[in-house]
């Protein structure tokens, strides 16, 4: 009988996680900060995260259908990256935004940064984040209200996206009027669906850790090299607090910087991205007035590529050899 030999590539350990496993980790981490922003931006939030969830998950069953796969073929390798992609996305939208924006970014999402590249762990950037900057730029007017602070309204107790506490911190000189226990619960505070309650986003952070689905150190990088950087622009302790905690720098560092496949491989290239990362964060909200964490992620996920060709691992066993003594000794001149 013929024997067949398989041919896989590394690595090679087998493991029972699975991306299905680790999707739906990521939907649980990301269901306190989601429930908490239609608490309390209302029924019109959470439209918008319907939205761009079907869309994103509509947008792959059609790609996958004009590829001529049976429904019973999408079903069994459906793995719930699509879902995650598209409640990521809404979730940095403002609750104001048009529902045809935020159709068309989810389809350009998972469409175009997705499978276009040739599906799941082939994108070279972080879906959401793709259909975010589309968004921006395709409708700079109508999704601006959670992002630059346009249109503050607040009626019947309902706060609606309007100026964001990142708005008044970048354009009053690292000042801001909203008090620092608001920006961590979210209660009152304009912005983003997702990015307001900050106590809703670091218990996802928790059980991330607790499933050892993100290293923890991570995200912490970011976070503090932000926070650092920002305090030697405005030449104040004081600013830390108030830049780490207004704007979408947890939403970005937990769930998006930290993607498997837009980040790097290796441990110290982690800490250079991560670290680069939140100093160019600083940098460029200084210099713009406006939040630019998509961007930075963004502008990463495609260096994350370069990073991985200068830091390499170190193979299992490696012994690093010794070099040879090219220095003119007496035996070597003796040999002449």
């Amino acid at each position: 009988m013929e024997q067949q030999a398989f041919v896989e590539h590394s690595p090679h350990q087998k493991s029972s996680l699975t991306t299905r496993r680790i999707m739906l980790d990521v939907l649980i981490a990301l269901a306190p900060a989601a429930v908490m922003g239609c608490i309390y931006f209302g029924w019109q939030a959470l439209l918008v995260l319907v939205l761009t969830v079907l869309s994103a998950v509509l947008t792959e069953i059609i790609w996958l259908l004009i590829r001529k796969q049976t429904f019973k073929e999408i079903f069994k390798q459906f793995d719930l990256t699509s879902v995650v992609t598209g409640l990521l996305l809404g979730m940095c939208f403002g609750s104001q935004t048009a529902w045809y924006a935020c159709i068309l970014a989810g389809a350009f999402a998972v469409g175009v940064a997705k499978m276009l590249f040739g599906g799941t762990g082939r994108n070279i950037v972080n879906p959401a984040l793709a259909g975010r900057i589309f968004a921006f730029i395709a409708f700079p007017t109508i999704v601006a209200g959670g992002w630059l602070g346009a249109n503050f309204t607040e009626s019947a107790g309902e706060v609606l996206t309007g100026a964001t506490p990142l708005t008044d911190f970048l354009t009053n000189n690292g000042v801001m009027n909203t008090e620092l226990w608001q920006l961590f619960f979210g209660y009152g505070v304009p912005g983003c669906i997702g990015e307001t309650c900050k106590i809703a986003l670091l218990a996802g952070y928790v059980y991330l850790i607790v499933r050892k689905v993100i290293d923890w150190k991570y995200p912490l990088i970011y976070i503090a090299a932000t926070g650092v950087t920002t305090m030697i622009i405005y030449q104040s302790f004081e600013v830390f607090l108030p830049s780490i905690l207004s704007g979408g720098l947890f939403l970005g560092a937990i769930f998006m910087a930290t993607d498997y496949v837009t980040s790097p491989k290796t441990l110290w290239g982690n800490v250079v991205y991560f670290l680069v990362l939140g100093i160019i964060t600083a940098v460029l909200r200084f210099a713009t007035g406006i939040e630019v964490v998509s961007f930075c992620i963004f502008l990463m996920n495609l260096v994350t590529p370069l990073i991985d060709r200068f830091i390499r691992p170190k193979p299992f066993g490696y012994v690093r050899p010794e070099k040879e003594k090219t220095g003119k000794g007496p035996a070597k001149e003796a040999g002449k």
